[in-house]
């Protein structure tokens, strides 16, 4: 019954609010970059994927999925770069389709069930014959495509990859779509909405004839824009099609390696839903657990150099090198 539903986090006094936990990391936490060498792998449609290594010498790769409009140069990517490379691990930071600074070649961009690319550097890792155990972590979006892949390969899961983390993820869609549409969360849901008109902006220079950015500026939720853009332009019907394929609770029970999800029972932007407790006390091998504080991607500490989350999925990673 891997349901851990007492944790260890204890916030700074001032940030037990949970929308100061959530912004404060990227306002305020000062964080070296990282020594990045990028590689560029095609993927199978013929596109591209720039992914950012920070290399140690080893045989163990932690492999670093971002949020929504993320990339490799977030903060809460950074501290998990510096912790692993600390510990001796190499990294390497995916940047998803279009997250890269260069839109990619195709009208498709990504989506939080697009598996797909992930298997592809999983693929292009294990090509390269130097590691012997390659780990996932995941954050918010990138989360959940972590914890799907593992659930979608199974049993089948390429021996080398011995554990993954997933981190303040939207494990159902629907739910986490609804709580996003929230008055106390409506400057979270404009954000999004503005940093997405900005990559369909850049999308409709190279499709001109494919994407209509008209009334745009009506949309005000994931609802809205999900039935609009994602759906159709990933292959599903609408909104609902796509949560209900893409969420990742749907494959939590096939997961057969060691895999941690962190979800603060405080994070502004998931529903109950996102609380897979009943599958976890099922499972021998997906462990849940819970911290009361913690926001989103939050998880804060004023001591230490790192954070808990990041000291956390080092902890939990480190069982299974």
């Amino acid at each position: 019954m891997p349901v851990a539903n007492q944790s260890d986090y204890k916030p700074p006094f001032l940030l037990r609010n949970r929308h100061m936990v959530t912004i404060y990391p990227s306002l305020f936490r000062k964080i070296r970059p990282a020594d990045y060498q990028r590689r560029r792998i095609t993927t199978r449609d013929g596109d591209f994927l720039d992914l950012d290594f920070s290399e140690k010498g080893s045989d163990r790769i932690v492999v670093i999925l971002h949020g929504l409009e993320g990339d490799s140069t977030r903060k809460y990517v950074l501290g998990m770069v510096h912790i692993f490379n600390g510990a001796g691990f190499d990294t390497v930071s995916m940047n998803f389709r279009g997250c890269s600074g260069e839109p990619n070649k195709l009208l498709r961009f990504y989506h939080s069930g697009e598996t797909g690319d992930l298997h592809s550097v999983v693929q292009y890792l294990l090509s390269l014959g130097k590691y012997k155990s390659i780990h996932l972590v995941g954050f918010s979006l990138g989360g959940n495509v972590t914890l799907k892949y593992v659930g979608e390969q199974g049993t089948g899961i390429a021996p080398e990859i011995r554990s993954a983390v997933a981190i303040s993820v939207p494990v159902d869609l629907k739910s986490s779509s609804a709580e996003l549409e929230k008055r106390h969360n409506i400057v979270y849901m404009q954000r999004f909405i503005r940093n997405l008109e900005e990559k369909l902006r850049l999308k409709q220079q190279q499709y001109p004839n494919d994407i209509n950015l008209e009334g745009y500026n009506n949309i005000r939720s994931f609802r809205q824009f999900d039935d609009r853009y994602t759906g159709p332009m990933h292959g599903f019907r609408d909104a609902l099609h796509y949560w209900e394929q893409c969420s990742s609770r749907r494959y939590l029970h096939q997961i057969s390696i060691p895999t941690l999800l962190i979800n603060a029972k405080d994070d502004p932007f998931l529903g109950s839903d996102c609380f897979p407790y009943e599958i976890a006390n099922a499972s021998n091998t997906f462990f849940l657990e819970t911290p009361l504080y913690g926001g989103h991607v939050g998880f804060v500490r004023f001591n230490k150099e790192f954070y808990w989350s990041e000291q956390r999925a080092l902890d939990f990673i480190k069982q299974y090198i």
